[in-house]
């Protein structure tokens, strides 16, 4: 019984977590908690019950969604039509973790020592990632050999900034463009 039961919570935290990712990309980390219980298909208790406070349930989805966006790489160059196309759908997942990211400051303090290590797991996990990605696109000739994952990274973040107090700032059309300046002409 308590097995299933420990099974029944490790479901209602993933679906918890899912859920509150996309209430967060799509309304921001001040969405309100009934609507990612609504989402998850649980009770607002059940939230507070995994997560207390709003800053835990944020740390919890940024570092969710870090390992999802790393995973993805692995997968996306298994699964894509090209290294190029895995690097393009790496980087839309990567700008929904931004966009998480930067309502991170809003549910701590950029100071704060947990931030601060959330950033150095952030860029433990992704830049191999990334640089993998970026990596394999030059080697079948997709991209420029000189570009780093760094770079690209920031670049990207860059784009993101603003994109949640302007509704008519697309950072996704502009991360496309700059993804798309970056492919060789097919000879």
């Amino acid at each position: 019984m308590s097995a299933r039961r420990r099974a029944d919570a490790r479901r209602n935290e993933q679906a918890l977590l899912d859920a509150a990712a996309a209430v967060f990309v799509a309304s921001g980390v001040e969405a309100p908690v009934r609507d990612i219980a609504a989402r998850a298909g649980v009770g607002t208790g059940t939230v507070y019950r995994h997560f207390p406070t709003r800053a835990d349930l944020v740390v919890a989805v940024y570092r969710h969604q870090i390992e999802a966006c790393a995973e993805a790489g692995e997968t996306g160059l298994a699964c894509a039509e090209s290294p190029y196309a895995a690097l393009v759908r790496w980087i839309d997942l990567f700008v929904d973790l931004l966009v998480t990211k930067h309502g991170l400051a809003a549910a701590l303090r950029p100071d704060s020592p947990q931030f601060e290590a959330l950033h150095a797991y952030f860029l433990d996990r992704l830049l191999p990632v990334c640089t993998r990605l970026i990596d394999e696109a030059a080697a079948s000739d997709e991209i420029g050999a000189d570009l780093e994952a760094y770079e690209l990274m920031r670049a990207v973040g860059n784009l993101c900034i603003g994109a949640d107090s302007d509704p008519r700032y697309d950072a996704r059309r502009l991360v496309g463009l700059l993804l798309a300046g970056l492919r060789r002409p097919a000879t």
